[in-house]
């Protein structure tokens, strides 16, 4: 079962029925005029606690919603790591139609990629091109745009030294030398990059 999240008491909770009511008879109603409707019952909130109950699915009493960012990172999640229930979601979820299904399955695949081995290189060629083939509309920075090429320098597997260190003392001499500039010579920035 799906854990619904828990919300505080809102103004709008009182007009919760008239709402899933009036959306269910019509789905395009506007937030506007189910605002106007709810002020003629009583209501005393504002306009943005309206949208944002609505948008929360908090309004919806027969369905319970999962964000965007919620499913994303059920999906990037190892599958061992999540609890029975969310994977029973996950599976349902995915299922609802061919590209999350696909979708899903890319991702599952890219996770493999996370561990660095030498022939990922052509593992990942492998998984750009089915990815493209399945035309997923989730992943749009895999498809090119017409005309250009696709960078090979992505697909380079990353070493295993970093310049971050080199980079800080080169940002820390630049701090200091901004800070003492016109005041003071060379031998005075040298006591100081050694002594900070």
């Amino acid at each position: 079962m799906l854990c619904v999240p828990k919300y505080r008491a809102s103004l709008v909770d009182p007009y919760r029925e008239h709402l899933r009511k009036r959306r269910t008879e019509d789905r395009a109603v506007g937030v506007k005029h189910l605002f106007e409707e709810i002020k003629a019952l009583g209501y005393t909130g504002c306009l943005n606690l309206l949208h944002k109950y609505i948008n929360q699915g908090r309004a919806d009493a027969d369905r319970s919603h999962i964000s965007p960012r919620r499913l994303t990172r059920m999906l990037l999640t190892r599958p061992d790591d999540l609890t029975p229930e969310h994977q029973d979601l996950l599976a349902r979820l995915t299922a609802a139609g061919p590209e999350m299904t696909a979708l899903a399955a890319s991702v599952g695949r890219f996770a493999a990629f996370l561990t660095p081995r030498p022939e990922i290189v052509d593992r990942l060629s492998l998984w750009i091109v089915q990815v493209r083939a399945a035309d997923l509309p989730h992943l749009p920075r895999l498809h090119p745009r017409p005309g250009t090429r696709p960078r090979r320098r992505e697909r380079r597997p990353r070493a295993s030294y970093s310049n971050g260190p080199t980079e800080g003392v080169n940002t820390k001499t630049k701090r200091i030398a901004r800070q003492m500039h016109g005041r003071a010579g060379f031998t005075l920035l040298r006591h100081r990059m050694l002594l900070g």
